[in-house]
Formats: C-alpha cells, structure tokens, sequence
C-alpha cells in the first residue's frame, strides 16, 4: 500500500469576505492511497486560521507515511485509525481527516460499497445544503440571493460582522428581498461582543434568521452558553467546537455544534460527537471549509445526521477538480458508487 501526495490550488469565482479575512484561494493536498490496482484519495486545505500551511501538511504527511504504508490492509489501517488515535499523535485533524477518507474510499471500493453504508445508512443522504453570501453591500446580496433562489437553493447563509452593524441588517434585509422564501442562517464568525450580540439578535430574529453560528470571539464557550440561554435565535458554536471534549461541554448548553471533519478530525471523530449530542437538545450542522467536492465527500456521506447542512465549500470554486457530490440546484447528494463516489472532473474548457 503506497500513500502519495499531490498539491493544487483552489481558485473562488470570486473572493469571500467574513469578518476576519478575505479569501481568493487556497492550496489543496490530494493523498493518494494506492492498492492493489485501486487509487483511492483524500483531501486536506491549507487554512491560516486553523494554522495550517502546505508545508505543514506535507511535514506531517510525510510523519504518518510509514503507518499507513506498513499495515497489511486499507481495512487494517482504517481499524488501527479508529481504535488507536495514537497512530496520528499531535497532527491537525485535517490531516488524519483526510487519510481517514482514503482509507475510506479504497475500503469501500474493495468491497464494492459506498462510505455511507460502511457508515450505517443503507440509503444514500441527501440534503438542502446552506450557500454563503459574504459579506457585501445590500444591492449585491440582493441579487445573489435572487440568483441563488432562483437554481434551487433553499437555504442561504449570510456572514456578518462588518464594522457598523448597520451594515449587517441591511445586507440580511436585502437578502431576504431577493430570496424571501430562503431560510436564512447568520455567521458572524465571532466577530461581536456579548454584549453587542444580545442587542443584535432579536433584529435579526425579527428579518426572519433561523440561527447564528458564533456570534461572539472563541475562547468563552460559558459565555457563549449563557448568551444562548437568553437568545431569541437558536445558537451554534462553530470555533468554540472543535472536538469531541468542546462538545461535551457544550451538550445541552447551545442550540447546535457545527462539526467540520477538517477541524475534528473525520468521520469517526464526527459520529463520536453526533452519539455524544444524541438526546441533549443540541443539534448538529455539518460544515465545511472551502475545498473541493472530494474534500467535501466524506461530509455528505454524513449529512442524514445534521439538522443544518451547509456543504457549500466547492460551490464558491471558479473551477472544482472533481465532481459527483451535486449541490449546484441547492442540494447535495451521496453518490451511490463504491468508496467517496467521486470522480475527476473535466479540465477547464472541456478538456479531459
């Protein structure tokens, strides 16, 4: 079993604003595990927030080679992964987030199976996924959330956190002008203060916004706790629910956990946190970063699970690498093909 690596650049259509940054594009690390004929893959994104270069990528691949090459199977490894975790000690779990998909995919196409039902769900999910409108002025969202409407798209999430508040309110009211059926979820990124937070919420309750995700700066989850005891909004802890052990914390305490499999990391590590949630009154979404649809895979493989689903991340692409995830009519979809089920897709301008 050989494990290679392969690095491209993902390109957005056009750059995305949030409250901390601005995004045009980033790197992507393709791991290859290949056995017996079958090449199987994997992603992981390079990510300044979560202190992620390529080279650290490639530094701690190259660290976990041997394990996974000296195992006798892709099945073996996979086992040794979920039971042992200290096979990838002191790693970013969007590293073993990305061998485990691998493994995944070689694992599900030796027995001729898709990772959903390796997962349990005889069935393939499938999911209105959330699209993100960045932050922009009101004319721009209002179009945006028109065009979205109009391919399908049901749910829409819209980043907030600019530096007048106003400006927010007037970007949501604007979205909902232009898609006024649309669901609409708020993601500030952390960007208000408590205090800010509870005098914002019940305006954006009144535009019609389901929920928010981290409406105030990570590092107090009891403060995020306490302000959704008293919030007119369901509230989600994003950057303040990494892991398992931030979960935990939260059970009961906050309206949702968005679980990202870059930032647990993976599937297993996922389902550990959805068991762990069960019945406390927390629910799940599932997120992504911006990466391509195979990136995004593993996650729709899951999506049956979350009660938000925003899986957009090779949506905002000018040009995806591969395909078979769906999405663009607003809803993502497992493919039922043996392993991930997804496929290289077609060079810019049509060629192979």
């Amino acid at each position: 079993m050989k494990l290679e690596t392969r690095t491209g650049r993902l390109h957005l259509a056009e750059p995305l604003r949030i409250s901390r940054s601005v995004m045009a594009a980033r790197d992507a690390v393709v791991l290859t595990v290949r056995r017996g004929g079958l090449s199987s893959s994997g992603e992981v994104v390079s990510s300044e927030y979560l202190r992620l270069p390529t080279e650290v990528i490639l530094r701690q691949v190259e660290a976990v080679r041997p394990r996974i090459e000296t195992q006798p199977s892709p099945e073996q490894a996979l086992d040794r992964l979920r039971d042992d975790a200290r096979m990838f000690p002191e790693l970013s779990p969007g590293v073993p987030a990305a061998v485990e998909a691998a493994l995944l995919d070689v694992v599900g196409k030796r027995s001729g199976v898709p990772v959903h039902q390796l997962l349990g769900a005889p069935a393939a999910p499938a999911a209105a996924t959330a699209r993100t409108i960045g932050i922009t002025d009101p004319v721009r969202a209002a179009a945006q959330a028109a065009r979205l409407a109009a391919a399908g798209f049901t749910v829409l999430k819209v980043k907030a956190g600019a530096a007048d508040p106003a400006e927010d309110l007037a970007r949501v009211e604007a979205v909902r002008v232009g898609a006024p059926d649309a669901r609409l979820l708020l993601d500030p990124n952390g960007a208000w203060t408590p205090a800010t937070a509870k005098a914002l919420l019940p305006l954006f309750a009144d535009l019609g916004v389901e929920a928010v995700e981290q409406p105030i700066a990570p590092g107090s989850p009891d403060a995020l706790a306490d302000l959704a005891q008293s919030s007119p909004l369901p509230i989600v802890a994003d950057e303040d629910a990494v892991g398992h052990q931030d979960a935990v914390r939260l059970a009961g305490r906050v309206h949702g956990v968005n679980i990202k499999l870059a930032k647990c990391g993976g599937v297993t590590a996922a389902l550990r946190i959805c068991e762990a949630l069960h019945g406390t009154g927390t629910g799940i979404m599932l997120g992504c970063l911006t990466a391509s649809s195979l990136g995004i895979a593993p996650a729709v493989h899951l999506a049956d699970r979350a009660r938000w689903v925003d899986l957009d991340g090779h949506l905002l692409l000018s040009h995806d690498p591969w395909e078979g995830i769906g999405g663009q009519d607003g809803t993502v979809r497992a493919p039922d093909r043996a392993g991930l089920g997804v496929l290289p897709a077609p060079a810019p301008g049509g060629e192979a």
